[in-house]
């Protein structure tokens, strides 16, 4: 019995005492199997707080999502390490110091205080720039600035040394290495240096002016929105997307004429069961993307390298606007579904997505992208591809067009068309292979009841 009570203390690494103290750290943990870092949205309980098994401790913001994280035994959130809002906190830091009914508190202060201190700067490096800057910020005038800003960043045109990772890592966080402090061998900028970098709050330099320059000068009309994680990681996937993949696109207007009528007569019956059941023009598209992939399946696949992965099902994409950035739930295997199944798993995913409360596996992998913008009035627009994926479609309206017709008494009629294009990979997909998938796609919505043959 001693021996076991010995042990559980040993392997939480805790001391012995005469009290009962058995804290542990619990640290940032991976909500994927790609995920570095992430950031604390909100904690959902208190310090001293006790919890059991199943609650909601706190919720993390992760490069696409937010997502609960619940508790998987009884205990005592004893001390919050990173607070709400820390951001770029690691995979593996510690968070927090959890204890069990019955623990010791008094000294959960002091194991947070020797945790590593990677999680706590993004709360407190706000506040540290504020402390230097007064002493250095008695300059009135603005010419000041300028003379001192050259001085100490550029003097004598010096070059700026930084390791490669540090040069990534300030040009895709739009980070200028001159005002950053290298601590590596003579004065050499490393990573480390640059994700601690803080620069001068837009609170702390409208205060400055404001005292600085008086009442007479208005503050400036703009407000600054700190970049959140899935925002930063958007950028930098489709800046390097749209540098490094050789994009090329096909546009083909598609007659919708069939599909409308077709959807009409569903949704009508639909409608007699269920009244919330309703096919979007959407649900049509996906179908005959995927009807279109199984025809062309050289469209349906990935650069990985060294190989190009062929995928045998049709997992689409679909890019839904949320208010913190774009993000691509996954309709699984749609070939192998119908239109109403189609349907319902979609606005389901669509609506997870704008809550934030998407699972990891419902947003990663993917085989093919679809981004419509139609219900926006969008005649046409091009998408950028989503590695390591081989293909997006760009959907826009449908609209009412006069087009030639011989056959009519007047010679035209009016047919309602629709704009898609097609952005390939030109490593894995061909322009012919391009042209196959979209003369197979248009043939499909077309004639859209040969999605049941």
């Amino acid at each position: 019995m001693a021996s076991s009570s010995l042990a559980r203390v040993l392997s939480r690494q805790m001391h012995i005492s005469a009290r009962r103290h058995a804290l542990s750290k619990f640290s940032m943990p991976a909500m994927s199997p790609t995920m570095t870092e992430g950031g604390i949205a909100s904690w959902k309980k208190a310090e001293g707080e006790s919890f059991t098994a199943g609650d909601v401790l706190l919720e993390i913001e992760t490069d696409k999502a937010t997502i609960d994280v619940e508790a998987q035994d009884d205990g005592i959130l004893a001390k919050i390490i990173a607070p709400d809002g820390s951001k770029n906190v690691a995979v593996g830091s510690p968070i927090a110091i959890m204890a069990e009914e019955g623990d010791d508190l008094s000294g959960a202060a002091q194991m947070a205080s020797e945790a590593p201190s990677a999680p706590s700067p993004p709360p407190k490096a706000e506040e540290a720039p504020q402390p230097p800057k007064p002493a250095e910020a008695p300059e009135p005038a603005p010419s000041q600035v300028k003379p001192q800003e050259s001085k100490s960043e550029l003097s004598k045109g010096e070059r700026i040394f930084a390791s490669p990772i540090a040069k990534k890592i300030a040009l895709e966080r739009g980070i200028p290495l001159a005002q950053v402090k290298g601590s590596g061998p003579e004065g050499r900028i490393i990573r480390e240096d640059v994700e601690k970098y803080q620069p001068p709050t837009a609170a702390a330099s409208a205060t400055t002016a404001a005292s600085s320059l008086g009442p007479a000068t208005s503050l400036s009309e703009y407000t600054d929105t700190p970049v959140s994680n899935m925002r930063r990681v958007i950028g930098s996937r489709l800046t390097q997307s749209k540098q490094e993949l050789p994009h090329y696109y096909l546009t083909v207007e598609v007659n919708m004429d069939k599909v409308t009528k077709l959807r009409e007569v569903f949704n009508k019956t639909l409608g007699e069961k269920d009244k919330a059941a309703k096919l979007s023009v959407n649900d049509f598209i996906l179908k005959a993307v995927a009807c279109a992939l199984n025809d062309v399946p050289e469209a349906n696949s990935a650069w990985l390298g060294e190989v190009i992965r062929q995928y045998k099902k049709a997992d689409i994409s679909l890019a839904v606007a949320t208010p913190t950035g774009l993000i691509t739930p996954i309709v699984k295997d749609v070939g192998s579904k119908g239109l109403a199944t189609i349907s319902s798993e979609a606005k389901a995913l669509a609506k997870k997505a704008r809550d934030g409360k998407l699972a990891p596996q419902e947003y990663q992998g993917g085989t093919f992208t679809v981004s419509n913008l139609g219900m926006f009035d969008i005649d046409h627009f091009t998408a950028i591809i989503n590695p390591p994926q081989s293909c997006i479609l760009a959907v826009g309206s449908t609209k009412p067009t006069i087009v030639p017709a011989p056959e009519e008494e007047r010679g035209f009629k009016t047919v309602n068309l629709m704009k898609v294009t097609l952005s390939s990979d030109h490593r894995t997909v061909d322009g012919a292979v391009g042209a196959r998938w979209m003369t197979a796609f248009k043939g499909y919505l077309e004639n859209p009841l040969t999605f049941m043959l």
